[in-house]
């Protein structure tokens, strides 16, 4: 069985031993960590933290524990229960909360859960914030308080529909335009809480016809959760038959969003964020930025409008603070997480749909021609698999002074950028391994230029 705890929260599989797996003891001590540094930590606002769940299987039974435990720590626990990440982040600032915490292991299968640690703000917790937590994980330094200050418990089921709200309360958002278009939609929801809440999305956004496939949200995942290609053949072959204009599929927290377009092709997940780019640029005017292993292609239709893009290291955390620091208008990361700052500051797939289905409305193309209008790249994705004894970073160090005529980022490993093509090479922080990105325009390219760095790695080693 799996744990993994990092910055960012604990992850791992349901059932095994203590310190080994995703199991009861473990949730209460990082859940104990979390609320002992927000309490001596941070500005507490009010004595508020959210909690929110997907619909995995075990969310009820890691939900009471994290409930307990909080309040057992003196918070006033807002439960807003079957909720995607966006909901729970948007609780967070509407409720003026201290935090939140997100149950959900995002796109792994239905074995795992997870703790998602949020600030006052809904957003992730940073670096610094983060490794607190772990501290106070490994010391077991945490204070609770007597019978007389234990926190209360509120269930609070409101939260999506004051999301959605949100989202159609935004500038960008043409609801008379998408109801004009009549568009005919698909979702498909992979039985988690997307299925409770982009119905009631499209329909306030004047979608007449959803076609919903796997929206009910018993934590039963009907396929591998991440909404890549060779995992969605059900909603593929649905809009093969031609009846339907596009398909919008998410992951069981509803950050991601992936395309299909009316001919049952893959849009590219990396082109969520660009065609979305596109259409808040053509009217807001302002910089981008995504992560160095996003396609190139948001620098391009960036600079159409005469705009920079910023390219942050890998992590929500860090295309925001690389958004605040350039002003951005748009961002995310090219895994189909649309962040939208006029909304929050967070992956957003309701704001995604809603932004993309307005642009749609006003172009008046097809998906697939839409598709047509932005630059091509393919992506490739490889692993060099090392021995625990290598120096992966001295390696890097030895990739980029090879590669030194070249433009190289050093931001998050190391990126090179050649004029028509980049390899992005990061080191794995559980696993000796080296992961490699590239792009370039054709698959073939994009596998040759990895190809090539991978056999100068080798011939190092």
């Amino acid at each position: 069985m799996t744990l993994i705890k990092s910055i960012s929260g604990i992850r791992g599989t349901i059932g095994g031993q203590v310190g080994n797996a995703f199991t009861p003891l473990d949730i209460v001590k990082f859940t104990s960590a979390y609320g002992t540094y927000m309490r001596r930590c941070q500005p507490i606002k009010n004595n508020k933290i959210i909690v929110g769940r997907d619909a995995r299987i075990s969310g009820e039974m890691v939900r009471n524990l994290v409930v307990g435990t909080l309040m057992g720590i003196g918070w006033d626990v807002v439960d807003i229960d079957l909720a995607s990440t966006p909901t729970t982040e948007i609780a967070v600032m509407k409720e003026d909360a201290a935090g939140g915490i997100i149950l959900t292991a995002s796109h792994n299968p239905k074995q795992w859960n997870a703790l998602k640690l949020l600030n006052g703000k809904g957003e992730f917790l940073n670096a610094e914030q983060g490794e607190a937590v772990l501290d106070l994980v490994e010391t077991e330094d945490f204070d609770y308080v007597e019978v007389d200050n234990l926190g209360s418990y509120k269930k609070d089921l409101s939260y999506n529909q004051k999301h959605i709200d949100s989202v159609l309360g935004l500038e960008l958002v043409d609801v008379e335009a998408i109801k004009a278009a009549n568009f005919k939609v698909a979702i498909d929801c992979v039985n988690s809480v997307g299925g409770l809440i982009l119905p009631d999305l499209l329909k306030q956004l004047g979608v007449e016809k959803i076609e919903k496939l796997h929206c009910d949200a018993t934590g039963h995942f009907a396929h591998n959760p991440e909404p890549l290609e060779e995992n969605l053949g059900d909603i593929m072959k649905l809009m093969k038959e031609g009846s339907l204009d596009v398909a919008f599929v998410v992951d069981p927290d509803v950050d991601r969003l992936a395309l299909v377009a009316e001919n049952g092709t893959m849009y590219g997940e990396e082109y969520t964020l660009v065609t979305v780019a596109d259409y808040v640029l053509k009217h807001t005017p302002g910089n981008t930025v995504s992560n160095l292993s996003s396609t190139r292609a948001l620098r391009d239709v960036t600079k159409r409008y005469g705009m920079n893009y910023s390219a942050a290291a890998v992590g929500e955390v860090n295309v925001v603070a690389k958004m605040k620091e350039t002003n951005a208008v748009i961002g995310g990361e090219g895994n189909g997480g649309v962040i939208y700052p006029e909304s929050h500051y967070g992956r957003d797939a309701l704001v995604g749909i809603a932004l993309f289905l307005s642009h749609l409305a006003h172009e008046k193309k097809t998906v697939s021609e839409l598709r047509a209008t932005y630059p091509v790249y393919f992506m490739s994705k490889k692993r060099i698999d090392l021995t625990p004894e290598i120096d992966v970073d001295g390696l890097l160090d030895k990739v980029q002074e090879h590669f030194s005529d070249e433009e190289i980022n050093t931001v998050d490993g190391v990126k090179i950028d050649f004029s028509d093509k980049w390899v992005h090479l990061r080191k794995s922080n559980t696993e000796p391994i080296i992961r490699v990105y590239s792009e370039a325009h054709t698959k073939e390219k994009a596998d040759t230029i990895a190809n090539e760095v991978i056999a100068v790695i080798q011939r190092m080693i």
